[in-house]
């Protein structure tokens, strides 16, 4: 083998260099990445805050809702003819999660009295 350290390839025994102050360029593009990481962030929360998507909510002929599951809850979610299947199966039940869907079901139009009996 040649002269230097065993097993450190490339450094031919020589210390890094410590790494300088920034310049002034630096810095400004540091600081404008900061701003423009911080304000898409922002954006993204506010976003996720104020607009819950259209998969967690009943209505048009679709049916949400979320129940108590074994790993924290689960989303029952559906449109059309499961949908207004599953208005039927909640609307001729009694148990907790029928009486539930009962009021999701009205939301989105397949009452007792609308789509759920058709």
């Amino acid at each position: 083998m040649g002269s230097g350290t065993p097993g450190i390839t490339g450094t031919r025994g020589t210390s890094p260099r410590a790494a300088g102050p920034l310049g002034r360029r630096a810095r400004i593009w540091l600081w404008i990445s900061a701003v423009v990481l911080l304000v898409g962030l922002g954006c993204v929360t506010v976003w996720a805050v104020l607009d819950p998507g259209r998969y967690s909510s009943s209505g048009d002929g679709c049916v949400a809702l979320t129940i108590p599951n074994s790993t924290g809850g689960a989303v029952l979610h559906a449109c059309g003819d499961p949908a207004r299947t599953l208005c039927r199966s909640a609307f001729s039940d009694t148990d907790r999660i029928a009486l539930l869907l009962r009021a999701q079901c009205d939301i989105a139009g397949l009452g007792a009295t609308t789509g759920a009996q058709q």
